[in-house]
């Protein structure tokens, strides 16, 4: 079949062949395109031939997002439209388990739809940009989502280093009021736009469970947040609970949370360093613990560095836990991978003497799609450990 004409600009990839990954490097592309910032071009092989749709950006290290391999697709608001329609269906066919309103409703590259975020929460939809290009075609993402959700409240931002690297301006917007979502019948209160992704982290809901039904004894989450893992620690009859974390805004929500839910929790403004080294002089152990630190890296060449912190932090989570205790440790660095986060453990682990028994090695729920070709979309790994 004969390529259709087109409309868009045409950049010639230099690599062999096209890489089945979406985001494809500057370096591997033509040096001489003068194209402003998130414009849609088609990727060419050295014969002129098409070879994908996307994103162009000659100012970031991602040069172009792919969009489509189809030569006879147009990126037009239909397209927006049709893409955030099957992402919504896939939902509403996976039919989960959401009590009131927290879910992700698009997650990137795993519903085709590189550089945009969706969740929902309740009548609350918070959109996170991080690509030129999307946010170029910003009006048709939020017409497709009213037209599904005409009641909701929308909410739009981007990080900051996303807005300098991608070169685009998002405008802040007034920050929406609270909403109260409720989760294995818990009741969290959600604010976006307090430096927490989009306010609530919805990739650990089925993780909150499972701990939920697990945890036992003295309980520690470090890197609390809102308290989530706390919270339900704390229902399951934790005979002491108490939640950790650098951020005092984000505990008076913790504590807000207990609250509602009439939970009784310890909250406590602390670096995990000094407060486990601290704890450990004085002699205090416990049952259950949770580390569940922030993203440590987006810079491949950070990496080891990033590594070595998960050793440090989880060699002194294990030895606060005693013996026979429960390990809940985290990561959400999409550079580290499930093999490399284990071999982090199993470093950890050494450095103290102690020995891991793997019971489940979790991520992010079904909301979260990913694609096999762009396995960092499955950034989030979850290892419950019974420490021998």
């Amino acid at each position: 079949m004969n390529e259709p004409l087109s409309p868009y600009p045409r950049v010639r990839l230099l690599a062999p062949r096209l890489p089945q990954h979406p985001a494809i490097f500057r370096r591997a592309l033509e040096s001489d395109v003068r194209l402003a910032p998130g414009s849609v071009v088609d990727l060419v092989d050295d014969g002129g031939h098409f070879l994908a749709r996307g994103f162009w950006n000659g100012h970031a290290r991602i040069g172009l997002r792919v969009l489509t391999r189809d030569a006879h697709e147009s990126i037009d608001g239909d397209w927006i439209g049709a893409r955030i329609a099957a992402a919504l269906a896939l939902r509403a066919r996976l039919d989960l388990d959401v009590e009131q309103g927290a879910l992700r409703l698009i997650h990137a590259e795993g519903d085709g739809l590189p550089g945009l975020v969706v969740d929902r929460y309740v009548d609350l939809l918070v959109i996170e940009y991080f690509a030129a290009g999307m946010w170029k075609l910003r009006g048709a993402v939020e017409a497709a989502l009213r037209a599904r959700y005409p009641e909701a409240t929308l909410y739009h931002y981007a990080e900051a280093h996303v807005q300098k690297q991608e070169s685009f301006d998002c405008s802040a917007a007034p920050l929406p009021a609270p909403r109260w979502v409720r989760e294995h019948g818990l009741e969290f209160q959600v604010q976006p736009g307090i430096r927490h992704k989009t306010g609530f982290f919805v990739d650990q809901r089925d993780n909150r469970a499972r701990l939920g039904a697990w945890a036992q004894g003295r309980m520690l989450d470090l890197c609390c947040n809102s308290g989530g893992f706390a919270l339900n620690a704390a229902r399951a009859g934790c005979v002491a609970v108490t939640g950790i974390d650098l951020d005092p805004e984000v505990l008076q929500l913790a504590r807000a949370n207990a609250a509602r839910n009439a939970l009784r929790v310890e909250f406590i403004v602390a670096d995990l360093f000094p407060y486990l080294e601290q704890a450990l002089a004085a002699g205090q152990r416990w049952d259950t613990v949770v580390l569940d630190p922030a993203k440590l890296t987006r810079d491949a060449a950070r990496l080891p560095q990033a590594l070595r912190t998960y050793v440090a932090m989880n060699a002194l989570a294990l030895r606060a836990l005693a013996p026979g205790g429960l390990l809940l440790s985290c990561s959400c660095t999409g550079l580290v991978d499930e093999p490399a986060f284990l071999e982090a453990l199993r470093r950890a682990a050494a450095l103290v003497g102690r020995e891991l028994q793997i019971l489940h090695v979790g991520g992010a729920g079904p909301d979260h799609p990913w694609r096999v070709a762009a396995p960092e979309g499955r950034y989030l790994k979850a290892v419950f450990a019974r420490v021998v």
